[in-house]
């Protein structure tokens, strides 16, 4: 069969097409998954042109949406695949592992870990992905793996994916070499918030309050640019071995780590949550993310994954790392002093290791990381 004018101009549907069914199979067997929270998708509209779902419960509710980009991780995962072979066997491109099921991870927690910060469960989340080639939706591997991420945080979660996008736009999409093709990959979930006196603003936020992290499994999708920037200076770049055994790229590539059930269980028990915080974008930094003048103080920490140890030690300042990572802090949680103590007993049952970090303080609107006596200004600031 001849190619149609469309594909030799770059949009080939019969390349794209076996991609497109890899995840309009996933997302059939995610549609039960929001049930539990009283969301209902209906099964009849799915493969149309959107998602159609409703509420029946009986709960008041209300519902919040948040849209992200993952941004460049994915860039190390297609690195990893067309260079890394197998770190365990040395072997080439043909058995290497895509990460393509930890990028589907990824994708999905940026938008996830938003929503739960407002007290919102996920109940449905749609993605968009945009490749620089339609030759990139034609390998069966990465589209099998990518699915399957899609498919197992949405049942961890307990949302749907009914619906989904998937493009491509060679004039836009253009990788940076020596990656060949590569895809940009977003999503958008919507949580419902039920009953809806669950809704976490952030506007009882006040001095006294303290400051409780949740443990992240790794780098998540922050600081991703700087990663690649030094990893590229390194002899063996993303299979520089770390001295855990894993190499860099493997060590970067850990998925983003989950906080649902962690807010789901203090929602539950009727915590009387003031403020929630994902650790992303502006690493410790983002403490300091109410606008009002706050003082966060620092007095201990949570342990460093190991990457950002190894990071450190290529010549970054700390108080750079501190303004780019996440160093070990996934979520926070803000809460007065005497549900402290309740917190850190609900965060063990729901199987996260919490530890009581700071204070909120009058004050400049600043973060004292006393750990390292580095003063960091607010999200934006130096």
């Amino acid at each position: 069969m001849s190619q149609s004018e469309y594909a030799k101009a770059g949009v080939d549907y019969v390349q794209m097409e076996p991609f497109k069914q890899y995840m309009v199979s996933a997302g059939r067997k995610t549609l039960k998954f929001p049930e539990k929270r009283g969301v209902f998708i209906t099964e009849e509209a799915t493969g149309a042109h959107g998602a159609v779902f409703e509420y029946r419960g009986n709960e008041s509710h209300r519902w919040c949406q948040t849209q992200e980009d993952l941004g460049n991780k994915n860039w190390i995962a297609e690195w990893m695949y067309q260079f890394g072979g197998n770190p365990s066997t040395g072997s080439g491109r043909a058995g290497a592992r895509t990460y393509y099921d930890s990028i589907a991870i990824d994708t999905a927690m940026m938008t996830v870990n938003d929503v739960i910060a407002q007290g919102a469960l996920p109940v449905v989340f749609t993605d968009q992905i945009e490749a620089s080639d339609s030759a990139w939706y034609s390998d069966e591997n990465r589209a099998r793996d990518l699915a399957a991420g899609f498919l197992k945080i949405c049942e961890e979660v307990g949302m749907a994916m009914p619906a989904g996008e998937s493009a491509s736009v060679k004039y836009i999409v253009n990788p940076k070499p020596p990656v060949k093709m590569v895809a940009t990959l977003s999503g958008c979930t919507t949580g419902i918030i039920a009953p809806k006196e669950n809704l976490v603003t952030g506007k009882k936020l006040a001095p006294g309050d303290r400051i409780i992290a949740a443990t992240s499994s790794g780098v998540h999708s922050n600081g991703i640019s700087l990663l690649i920037k030094k990893a590229l200076e390194l002899p063996d770049q993303f299979l520089t071995k770390l001295p855990n055994g894993k190499t860099l790229g493997e060590e970067i590539l850990i998925p983003t780590r989950s906080y649902v059930a962690l807010i789901e269980t203090l929602l539950t028990e009727k915590v009387n949550i003031h403020a929630l915080l994902p650790g992303t974008g502006d690493g410790v930094g983002k403490l300091a993310f109410d606008k009002r003048q706050y003082s966060y103080r620092i007095h201990s920490w949570v342990p460093v994954p190991p990457v950002m140890q190894f990071v450190r030690g290529l010549g970054i300042e700390m108080k750079d790392c501190l303004k780019t990572f996440n160093w070990g802090g996934g979520y926070y949680v803000f809460v007065p002093k005497e549900e402290v103590a309740r917190t850190l007993a609900l965060g063990k049952k729901s199987g996260y290791d919490l530890a009581e970090v700071g204070v909120v303080e009058e004050g400049d609107r600043r973060v004292f990381f006393e750990p390292e006596k580095i003063t960091l200004g607010g999200p934006g600031e130096g």
